[in-house]
């Protein structure tokens, strides 16, 4: 397999077609090297349109929404960024190469050391792999100007809204199948939040997500 030029189809043919134009993403997608996120024996899906397991029942979500995610973020040079569901550490690696500093939350201890060994290896030095439970988000850490949740979630937890600073964004998919929806929710005054749909979608829920609650009288 030409590497390269699978690269370059993958952003040709499936990111810039969904609405992915901003230069700094597409190059990022250049720069941060997917096929080294991705388990040794898919290595040749790298750059497909499809979700990729990495054990332990988890998936890298395809490449054209994490590009979109990433690129609604706007993510800036001075953010410090919250990534709740680590997976392999390829959307970790794309956040880090854009902000000051990533803490990203895995549940699962196996998942996370697949990732503290991949971008240990891709060389990313500004990223906190924590484990544990990130459904409600990582307080103690915050507040943060960018969250992305790596894994659908029934309804966006208030808890997680308290974690944006002012002028945050965060960026979740959010419903339950077959009906899921990604959203970029802005903080614009302390306890005021703005909230735009981007696009409809299905991704696997995030661990530790929490049912939506019935509505009864």
């Amino acid at each position: 397999m030409n590497i390269e030029q699978a690269r370059f189809n993958m952003i040709e043919q499936q990111i810039r077609p969904w609405d992915v134009l901003d230069p700094k993403v597409l190059d990022l997608l250049f720069v941060v090297k997917r096929e080294d996120f991705v388990p040794a024996a898919y290595r040749n899906l790298a750059f497909a349109d499809l979700e990729i397991p990495i054990g332990s029942g988890q998936v890298m979500l395809a490449p054209r929404v994490e590009a979109r995610l990433l690129q609604e973020l706007g993510i800036r040079k001075t953010d410090k960024v919250l990534e709740i569901g680590t997976g392999s550490g390829y959307m970790a690696a794309l956040l880090a190469a854009a902000a000051d500093h990533v803490v990203t939350i895995e549940s699962r201890p196996e998942i996370a050391d697949f990732a503290r060994q991949n971008l240990e290896r891709a060389g990313v030095t500004n990223v906190t792999v924590e484990t544990g439970d990130g459904a409600q988000g990582w307080s103690h850490r915050g507040p943060y100007d960018a969250i992305v949740v790596s894994g659908s979630l029934p309804e966006l937890p208030a808890a997680l809204l308290k974690q944006l600073r002012v002028g945050g964004r965060l960026a979740a998919i959010v419903g339950e199948a077959p009906v899921m929806e990604a959203q970029l929710v802005t903080c614009t005054a302390e306890g005021t939040f703005h909230t735009v749909n981007l696009f409809e979608t299905v991704v696997p829920a995030l661990d530790g997500a929490r049912p939506k609650a019935d509505f009864t009288l």
